[in-house]
């Protein structure tokens, strides 16, 4: 598996996981508040689409990395919980490693 795989994984996984709290951040600035209403409405939009590529870059990493739909689904949906993107991020990049290290060593064999 080429490396940028993992590390376009790893950017979107980060970007998403700070729009969701900034999203947050901003819902409960609207209705806690009753302030920012229209910086909620670009924010959502925002991390909307990040999420999507996400999603695209998870597949990816996913399908290439041969892991079960379960596995795949949760890397998946953690782009929705506050916080659990970054802990799921480091999992995922902490056994993703060694295949792109094993790539690696065979390609320069």
């Amino acid at each position: 598996m080429k490396r940028s795989v993992l590390t376009r994984y790893r950017v979107m996984a980060f970007a998403t996981a700070v729009m969701l709290l900034v999203l947050c951040t901003c819902m409960l600035f609207k209705y806690g508040f009753d302030k920012g209403a229209d910086l909620t409405l670009v924010v959502s939009q925002v991390h909307g689409v990040l999420f999507m590529i996400y999603l695209v870059f998870a597949f990816d990493l996913s399908s290439k990395a041969k892991w079960p739909f379960g596995k795949m689904l949760w890397v998946m949906i953690s782009g929705t919980i506050p916080l659990a993107a970054f802990f799921v991020e480091r999992k995922v990049r902490a056994e993703v490693e060694p295949l792109v290290a094993d790539d690696l060593a065979t390609a320069n064999a």
